[in-house]
Order: C-alpha cells, then sequence, then structure tokens
C-alpha cells in the first residue's frame, strides 16, 4: 500500500537590509558613531521638513546607543500618519535593537506635538517596556526647530 504524501509549504520571512542616504553635507561635529542629543538627531533628520506627507521613522539603536538601522514605519498625509506598535516593534526584534529613538514630520512647519503624538509616544513607550525595547525619545521636525519629548518632560 502506498502512503499519500503532502508538501508543506510555509513563507519564510528573511529581513532585508538597504542602504539609504539620509543627509548629506553632514557637519563633522555631529557623530553618527552614538547619539549624545536630540540636537543631533534632528540634525541629522532636519531634511524631513521637505516632506509633504508625514513620515514617521524609528531608529534602532545598539546596547550603547549606536545607529543600527532605521525604519519608515509610515507615510501619511498631510498631518496624520497611522502608527501602531505592532510595525513599529516588529523590525525592532528583527534588527535586535535594544533602544528606539521615534522621529517624525510635521509637514506644517510647527513642530507642537498634537494630543495624537503624546498618546502614541505613550503607547509604544509601554509596548516598549514590555518587550524590553525602550523608548529614549520621540523628536518632531518643524521648519528649522524640533521638539523632543525627552527635552520637554513628555517622555
Amino acid at each position: 500500500m502506498k502512503i499519500k504524501t503532502k508538501t508543506l509549504r510555509l513563507r519564510c520571512i528573511k529581513p532585508v537590509f538597504s542602504r539609504e542616504i539620509v543627509c548629506e553635507n553632514l557637519p563633522s561635529y555631529l557623530s553618527t558613531d552614538r547619539f549624545i542629543s536630540p540636537h543631533q538627531v534632528f540634525e541629522m533628520f532636519r531634511d524631513l521638513i521637505c516632506e509633504t506627507k508625514e513620515h514617521f521613522l524609528a531608529l534602532h539603536l545598539d546596547g550603547k546607543n549606536k545607529i543600527v538601522c532605521f525604519d519608515r514605519v509610515s507615510v501619511g498625509s498631510l498631518n496624520q500618519s497611522i502608527v501602531h506598535p505592532r510595525e513599529v516593534f516588529k523590525s525592532a526584534i528583527l534588527s535586535s535593537a535594544a533602544a528606539l529613538i521615534l522621529v517624525h514630520n510635521h509637514p506644517t512647519g510647527d513642530p507642537s506635538p498634537s494630543a495624537e503624538d503624546r498618546a502614541i509616544t505613550k503607547r509604544l513607550s509601554e509596548a516598549g517596556e514590555l518587550i524590553g525595547i525602550r523608548v529614549l525619545d520621540h523628536l518632531i521636525v518643524g521648519d528649522g526647530k524640533y521638539v523632543s519629548f525627552v527635552e520637554q518632560g513628555l517622555l
């Protein structure tokens, strides 16, 4: 008697990293080896203000706050982007990030955090604590200025 067999096929997930220029002509005093201030992050991502839509990024850091990679989590509309903890931490786990710095732009130029910005930051921080990936800061990039949740005492 011949036994019938079946083939099992599943999708296999493989992280793929690519290189992308995020800032040209970076001032030499800014070291990308390790983040030590929100201003350093702002200088690196200040060109986000040129975008006409809201971009939400997560910078993945190792245990010494060195950038491992970044993830463009969401590209939204003029005044909002949809951000869910699942999407933020999915790639952070794959990159073995120890911590995150969140960055997004306000195309209007005003970096003041909205109620939604505060709520998602709190939610992401709480989710990060549960899985062991700390949210170190959230920067909102505006026209020539920024707001750091840490500097404002919001995180």
